[in-house]
């Protein structure tokens, strides 16, 4: 069957430019006339789309449903060969990241505004990603921005509205659209890195540890429920909320202590050993056990440590390195140094990690921002953290059995050291009065008034706004955040965040680094109080944003 493709007149929208987390907006921002259309035909314009295969997914937000058929009509006119979908739109972060590079594919369209809330009155996201399955680096990003501001027509095949619950082929014209199964590849992947039989033997020599995985009814419910309960054979007790629900159940899918307060309380009050979440589109993760958090930082600086000891995946390919976001703690660094590995400091945004990948220098990486994540694809997982947890403890409770996971971080306190940790973020504030702020301190650190100065008890050493230079393809990245490094190697950051669909939202990351084994188990928030104080009344945040507290504190 031909297929008559279509010229409509559209005009360009204000503001549809994607970073690497793509382009997010209310929902209700999506909906208007031709806006997803006008950013969809962008994208394929950039690609471009002629002959190109693409993975098409989301983690079953509101809006959805509808974006989807709007992507098969205008790649049908665009002349995209072929389309590989989730079943009922489903595929997560890093599942999309998986088949893209395993399908050879020219790249992907993830429908997702990741940890963002979802549902008709909160956020909708859609977002590009290239070749090596990782984020649009900006020469992509900026094209398709470049794109929106001067289109003027859009080319659609008008088609019947394509089912996305039945798996298997189907044509519109000459573009061939394939629904997969969500699960599949990805499973056979994570079985390809970890070990699982260890696994397996692990819970079944120990009956009485129990595991809760929450899906926050996003996008990995469904991954989690094949993980743990099919393929691991924990029972049904071991997983909660793993529906993918449009609006998440009327939650926040983001996996933190504030977000994730119902699997934190059922942890404590249950007798769970080990509790695990991941996010709305599954790329982040949050892992807990009896009386301990484990921070993002440290997670990633563990996962380090036993990488090739524990997990077959780097016995295979070994550890070429490692990265973190500069805002993440410096725990990931002792390791690196202490294991003689080379070892990265890079902006917030993981495409800075996929040119360390591709180049072959760095095999683990996280950010604080609860993404940890390897090179076994291009976007953090949170569902890989949790099973390299999961493959952790197995290792270590054969040569100390009944370890749970404060013993594996009191264990690697006493190798490393402990970074105290923590991050305020003051969510949705007047962007003027935060960049008013930000503009203070960069005055601050250009006249270097603050180099040797006194706050409290700490006195400072050097301070920035961090600059990256990639040592790969030799792009620059400025003004990726203010760094005040104290001393005695102490550090507070602040940084604007653009993940949000409205306002602002100011980061602000405290670290104390402690030797005194007497410290380890001290609670994180008053070991780091008077830095806290510090950092609040040296950045002035509640003047600028009229905030007296955090709404998150992690």
């Amino acid at each position: 069957m031909v297929s008559i493709i279509q010229t409509i007149a559209t005009k360009p929208f204000e503001g549809q430019k994607p970073g690497t987390s793509g382009l997010r907006k209310k929902v209700k921002i999506f909906q208007q006339p031709n806006y997803t259309e006008n950013f969809i035909q962008a994208i394929l314009n950039a690609i471009p789309a002629k002959g190109a295969t693409l993975v098409v997914g989301g983690d079953g937000r509101y809006y959805l449903d509808e974006t989807l058929q709007v992507i098969v009509k205008l790649s049908a006119a665009a002349g995209v060969s072929k389309l590989v979908v989730g079943q009922n739109g489903i595929l997560s972060t890093p599942a999309v990241s998986n088949l893209i590079r395993k399908l050879n594919a020219t790249g992907g369209i993830l429908l997702t505004a990741s940890h963002n809330p979802g549902g008709p009155d909160n956020d909708f996201g859609i977002k590009y990603n290239i070749s090596n399955g990782g984020p649009a680096p900006e020469n992509v990003t900026d094209k398709i921005y470049e794109i929106s501001k001067t289109i003027t027509e859009l080319k659609i095949v008008d088609t019947p509205k394509i089912d996305f619950s039945v798996l298997g082929k189907q044509n519109v014209g000459e573009l061939e659209i394939e629904v997969i199964d969500s699960v599949h590849d990805y499973i056979e992947l994570m079985k390809n890195i970890f070990d699982f039989d260890s696994i397996k033997s692990f819970f079944s020599n120990n009956p009485n540890f129990k595991m809760l995985f929450d899906g926050m009814n996003g996008v990995t419910g469904p991954y989690g429920q094949r993980l743990f309960v099919q393929e691991l054979g924990l029972p049904e007790s071991s997983v909660m909320r793993c529906i993918p629900l449009p609006d998440f159940g009327g939650a926040h899918p983001d996996p933190n202590l504030t977000y994730a307060h119902d699997l934190v309380e059922r942890v404590n009050n249950e007798g769970y050993d080990f509790g695990a979440a991941s996010d709305g589109d599954g790329d982040r993760n949050m892992v807990i056990g009896k009386d301990a958090f484990v921070t993002p930082s440290d997670s990633v600086a563990i996962i380090a440590h036993y990488a090739k000891e524990a997990i077959p995946y780097f016995q295979k390919t070994g550890v070429k390195g490692l990265a973190r976001s500069m805002p993440t703690s410096q725990a990931l660094d002792l390791v690196a140094k202490k294991q003689g590995l080379e070892y990265f400091e890079v902006p917030t945004g993981w495409k800075f990690f996929g040119n360390l990948m591709d180049a072959g220098r760095c095999s683990v990486c996280g950010e604080e921002s609860f993404g940890t994540g390897s090179d076994h694809i291009r976007e953090k997982d949170g569902l890989w953290a949790i099973i390299a947890w999961l493959n952790i403890l197995a290792y270590v409770n054969k040569k100390n059995p009944g370890s749970g996971v404060k013993d594996i971080l009191q264990s690697h306190y006493q190798i490393y050291g402990r970074n105290f940790f923590s991050r305020y973020d003051y969510e949705e504030v007047d962007g003027k009065g935060a960049d008013e702020m930000v503009q203070r301190l960069r005055s601050m650190i250009e006249t270097k008034e603050l180099e040797g100065k006194q706050l409290g008890s700490f006195t400072v050493a050097t301070a920035d706004d961090f600059t990256y230079n990639d040592p790969i393809d030799g792009s620059i990245s400025k003004k990726q955040g203010i760094r005040i490094i104290f001393q005695d190697g102490s550090r507070l950051v602040i940084r604007l965040s653009g993940t949000g669909s409205s306002g602002a939202t100011v980061r602000l990351y405290v670290e104390k680094y402690s030797n005194n084994a007497s410290e380890y188990t001290a609670d994180t928030q008053k070991a780091l109080q008077s830095l806290i104080d510090v950092a609040l009344d040296l950045s002035q945040l509640q003047k600028f944003t009229g905030r007296t507290k955090p709404t998150v504190i992690t």
